[in-house]
C-alpha cells in the first residue's frame, strides 16, 4: 500500500550516526522514535543476559536518535516514547489518596533491585533523553503511555495483545491489579499534538 507523501529511510537505531540524514530530519518530519525490547514473561523468567538485551538497547538507540538531531540545527523539538514503566515503579506504597502522574519517576535502584528490567531500561532511556537534550539546546515532550494495544497487522500475537488474549480464552484469570490499556492510533495522535503544539511541554 502506498502512503501518499510517505518516505521511508533506512536506518539502524543501535548503529551510531545511521541518522545522520537531513532529509530524514526534516523540522516537517518527527524524528524517528527509540525503542526497548519488550520481551515476553518467560524470557523474563530464563533470559540471562536479559539486563543487557534490555538496558543496553534502550538507552543507546535513544542517544543515537538525539545524537542525529542534534547535528540538525533545524531540529528543534523531539517528541520521545517513554512508558508508564518508567513513572510508576517507585517502591512507594499506594493508597487512594496517592495520585500517579508525570511527576512521578521510577526509581532506578528499586527497579533493579526488584529485577525489574524493562522498567529500568525506559526509565534510563527516559532520564539520559532529558539530560542530553537539555545539554544540547532541544525541546524535549515525552509520551508516557501504558500497554499499547492496537489492530493486528502480523499474523502473530505481540506480547500485549497476547496479555488479552489469554483472558478472552480463559487460560489466565484477569489479576487483582490495575492494567493501563492505550490505543496505538491515540498514542499516534499524542505524539503529532505533542510534535506540532508550541505549548506542549515536559512528560
Amino acid at each position: 500500500m502506498a502512503l501518499e507523501g510517505a518516505h521511508l529511510f533506512r536506518a539502524e537505531l543501535l548503529e551510531e550516526g545511521s541518522f545522520n540524514r537531513r532529509d530524514a530530519m526534516a523540522p516537517s518530519r518527527p524524528p524517528p522514535r527509540s525503542f526497548s525490547p519488550l520481551l515476553t514473561l518467560s524470557l523474563l523468567v530464563f533470559c540471562c543476559l536479559l539486563q543487557a538485551d534490555l538496558i543496553h538497547p534502550a538507552v543507546k538507540s535513544t542517544l543515537n536518535v538525539l545524537g542525529s538531531c542534534a547535528k540538525v540545527p533545524a531540529v528543534k523539538r523531539v517528541v520521545i516514547t517513554s512508558s508508564m514503566a518508567a513513572v510508576f515503579y517507585s517502591g512507594r506504597p499506594l493508597s487512594p489518596d496517592v495520585v500517579v502522574d508525570e511527576t512521578r519517576l521510577s526509581d532506578p535502584a528499586f527497579c533493579e533491585k526488584s529485577e525489574l528490567w524493562y522498567m529500568l531500561s525506559k526509565t534510563l532511556a527516559e532520564q539520559e533523553a532529558w539530560k542530553f537534550t537539555k545539554e544540547n539546546g532541544i525541546d524535549l515532550v515525552t509520551i508516557n503511555p501504558g500497554y499499547v494495544i492496537d489492530p493486528i497487522l502480523q499474523p502473530t500475537l505481540n506480547t500485549t495483545i497476547e496479555m488479552i488474549f489469554k483472558l478472552v480464552n480463559g487460560s489466565e484469570t484477569y489479576p487483582n491489579s490495575t492494567h493501563r490499556y492505550v490505543d496505538v492510533r491515540d498514542v499516534a495522535n499524542a505524539h503529532i499534538l505533542a510534535f506540532e503544539n508550541p505549548s506542549a511541554s515536559g512528560r
